[in-house]
């Protein structure tokens, strides 16, 4: 990434990212988004939204907020609400907002829920980022997260290091991270997990603690 903000990495790839993207979404990835979705409730944070894979997978009662740093992902993401139009089930029309997740523009304890698939394995600084997300949800909220993560298999996560030899210059994206170790330290609590594919995908449901 040399020379280039993530930003500009990221807006880059905007337009062409669902047709390089679509066989991992068959094979693999649509899972974890329906896993996630299907938890979903109430007024809801998206971050990360990119190109809008998530949001034929809510039910009709999600408020959905989405944010992402790509004001080129964002507007793919319009031109998808656009055209689903009234199939989608989303209790209300979705707002879309230029946002980081290590830097949200929301008071503490603005959701019920924040939805974040295949986005910390991108993002600079994910404990940062899972200390934003218990900001912002109130007590009592859940984190909804799926992401690819280093395997349970030793020879998969030789692979996974080998191959972040590419892509963590080209678009910093790392595939041995696992954010469920920086979750009790973020202030979430896990109750709920499940990892499938050589342990390469998991899903997560964390709740920030009902205050005392």
């Amino acid at each position: 990434m040399a020379g280039r903000t993530r930003r500009e990495v990221w807006d880059r790839h905007a337009p062409r990212y669902d047709a390089r993207t679509a066989w991992l979404e068959r094979r693999l990835l649509w899972h974890g988004r329906t896993w996630v979705c299907a938890r979903a409730t109430g007024r809801t944070l998206e971050v990360g939204v990119g190109t809008g894979a998530n949001l034929a997978h809510y039910g009709p009662d999600v408020e959905l907020i989405a944010t992402d740093p790509s004001t080129g992902m964002l507007e793919e993401t319009r031109h998808k609400l656009t055209g689903l139009g009234r199939d989608l089930s989303l209790a209300l029309p979705a707002r879309l907002l230029p946002a980081d997740v290590g830097d949200l523009p929301f008071e503490d304890g603005s959701f019920d829920s924040v939805v974040a698939t295949y986005v910390l394995c991108c993002v600079p600084d994910v404990p940062l980022a899972l200390t934003e997300i218990a900001r912002v949800l109130r007590p009592g909220g859940q984190l909804l997260l799926a992401d690819h993560v280093r395997s349970s298999v030793w020879p998969l996560r030789l692979g996974q290091r080998l191959l972040e030899t590419v892509t963590v210059p080209l678009q910093e994206e790392h595939f041995t991270r696992r954010p469920r170790t920086l979750l009790e330290a973020a202030g979430l609590q896990v109750v709920e997990s499940h990892r499938r594919t050589a342990g390469v995908l998991e899903m997560v449901r964390a709740v920030r603690p009902p205050a005392r």
